[in-house]
């Protein structure tokens, strides 16, 4: 959606805040005991969060009626503040922990939760840099900003990943 200033950039004030509270709230519940635990599931689902933003970015971005024509204006106006309301993001992330919560307790829901949520805050960052900032050559970001310049202007079937080449290469999507 085309997002006024302040919309856009809230993401970047309510997922740290949410993750931290969500992240205290979690391991106090979770107890020293169960804290490695806690620990674990919030990097487990730290690394799905990249299958997640492969298969949201390649099957629903680009091929979702609706969504793929605003995901199109982002394709061409790069720099413009489209992206996802904060709260229809935390609304999502929301219905993915309460089940959990109701099926386990709300310490491992609440790592579910962080997990997830680092993840898309990671996602949301990165490409806001890589859409709005001058990396230095050969780092790390200068190498996510050119896959993602590809997808953007040479092949849009290619390169979903946006913080990571893994996926991408797992289903045979990369092009470098």
């Amino acid at each position: 959606m085309q997002l006024g200033l302040i919309g856009y950039y809230s993401d970047f004030v309510v997922y740290p805040l949410a993750i931290a509270l969500l992240g205290v709230a979690g391991l106090i519940e979770a107890g020293e005991e169960s804290a490695p635990d806690w620990i674990g599931t919030v990097l487990i689902c730290l690394g799905l969060w990249t299958l997640i933003e492969y298969v949201l970015h390649r099957f629903v971005l680009h091929h979702v009626p609706y969504i793929r024509d605003l995901h199109d204006r982002h394709h061409v106006d790069e720099r413009s503040p489209v992206g996802t309301p904060t709260w229809l993001s935390l609304g999502v992330h929301a219905l993915i922990a309460l089940p959990v919560w109701v099926l386990s307790d709300f310490a491992t829901a609440s790592a579910v939760g962080c997990g997830l949520m680092l993840g898309y805050l990671w996602y949301i960052s990165v490409h806001h840099m890589i859409h709005h900032w001058h990396p230095a050559h050969p780092s790390y970001l200068y190498t996510l900003k050119r896959r993602h310049a590809v997808h953007h202007h040479i092949d849009d079937s290619a390169n979903f990943g946006v913080t990571s080449l893994f996926w991408d290469r797992v289903f045979g999507t990369a092009r470098l």
